[in-house]
């Protein structure tokens, strides 16, 4: 027998290994938060599965997304990636991901981790919906508003409240797999 899925990744062998294994499994660890952040930044305005066929490119383009690596980039290695045909060259989003590893390690400093920090907004629980169809849920919620306003007064760029949803679902702050999915009772 079939396991049922969620619709928006049915049918591509890539969607559906990341849904089964990664989306919506609670993350604490700020490594792992941090490359999701960045991928999501660069997911804006593009579909997820553009910038997960591409994943394996960043890790290797962003030094396995070592923020204090990518924190003291400069403007031959910002160039040498704008030139990188493996991820996508968009400087505003190149140049926001250094500003984002500083703007990071900030909030590190003043909350002990960003795990911390992003947690603290759900009171370090994930939020459990219960969607029949994933495309009941929506793109922005009044917390990715909140939780995207106080990033960009941190000094965070490319967090809009859209960015900041998608990374809650990715991270299982929110557990928007659909109710009859096989993985909405093991997240």
């Amino acid at each position: 027998m079939q396991k049922h899925r969620c619709g928006w990744c049915v049918g591509d062998p890539l969607y559906e290994a990341y849904h089964d294994n990664e989306w919506g499994v609670p993350v604490k660890d700020d490594d792992t938060l941090f490359e999701f952040l960045i991928l999501e930044t660069f997911q804006a305005g593009l579909s997820w599965i553009t910038v997960l066929r591409k994943r394996e490119n960043f890790r290797t383009a962003f030094d396995q997304f070592d923020y204090k690596k990518i924190a003291n980039y400069n403007q031959t290695k910002i160039e040498a990636l704008l030139q990188d045909s493996g991820i996508i060259r968009n400087k505003l989003k190149v140049n926001a991901t250094v500003s984002n590893a500083n703007a990071f390690m900030e909030v590190q400093k003043e909350f002990g981790s960003f795990s911390k920090y992003i947690w603290s907004f759900v009171d370090g629980k994930p939020i459990k919906n219960e969607w029949g169809n994933y495309k009941d849920a929506p793109a922005t919620t009044s917390l990715s508003d909140t939780i995207s306003k106080d990033l960009k007064k941190r000094g965070f760029k490319f967090v809009g409240s859209t960015v900041i949803y998608a990374h809650m679902q990715a991270t299982g702050m929110v557990n928007d797999h659909e109710v009859n999915c096989f993985r909405y009772h093991e997240v």
